[in-house]
């Protein structure tokens, strides 16, 4: 009986999860988790329907948003009707028990200490394949409170290298700021500000850098 329960808890939990998926990462034994992403998103976190972002419907696209949290990816994939790859720290794409979910979404590991270049290789074949790349340009968490940090500029040689679109994100109003495993279990009422697309021809392109900075990192005025 204890066996028989189980089986059908799980067989729930994965058939919600795949009703509410929006987008195809390669299969049912991950789709789920998109589901329950958009889920908890909505209702825990009150991400608003038309928050979506306005990426082409096929094609290359770069996704880049202020990173305050753990929450901040979660927020990404359940505004996107595309699956997202990110770019992620190897030292967090190697954790215990997430590795296989960060394997499973296609994250690309970033050796910050060692070989960097190697993760844009393989982001830039991922782009010219007409996948969808994400990333958080501060890379790490950075709080309007913390003392300014430039962006990288491995997103605007991306963009230039394949002529990819670039859609800022900016992130308000996540409670637990600078968490990184509380965040998404504390409930809040986050809103997206979705900035148009930005097309990078340079790749050394200091005014295409200072647009993404101050798209990311102005705050979204919350009082109307």
């Amino acid at each position: 009986m204890g066996w028989w329960l189980a089986g059908l808890s799980v067989s729930l939990v994965v058939g919600i999860g795949l009703f509410h998926a929006r987008a195809d990462w390669g299969g049912a034994h991950v789709n789920w988790l998109d589901g329950w992403t958009r889920l908890i998103c909505r209702y825990l976190h009150g991400l608003k329907p038309e928050h979506k972002l306005d990426l082409p419907a096929s094609g290359p696209a770069i996704v880049v948003a202020n990173h305050v949290s753990g929450l901040d990816p979660l927020l990404l994939i359940a505004a996107s009707r595309r699956p997202l790859r990110f770019l992620i720290a190897t030292e967090e794409y190697q954790r215990p028990v997430l590795h296989w979910i960060f394997k499973l979404a296609g994250c690309i590991p970033v050796d910050r200490k060692g070989r960097p270049e190697q993760a844009l290789r393989t982001a830039r074949r991922a782009l010219e394949q007409g996948e969808v790349i994400a990333l958080f340009p501060h890379g790490k968490i950075h709080l309007d409170s913390d003392p300014p940090r430039p962006i990288k500029g491995g997103v605007v040689r991306l963009a230039a290298w394949t002529g990819a679109p670039v859609h800022p994100v900016r992130i308000d109003g996540v409670r637990a700021e600078g968490q990184v495993f509380l965040a998404p279990f504390i409930a809040d009422r986050v809103t997206l500000t979705l900035h148009p697309a930005l097309q990078v021809k340079d790749t050394a392109s200091k005014s295409s850098l200072e647009q993404i900075r101050s798209a990311i990192e102005t705050p979204a005025d919350l009082s109307h």
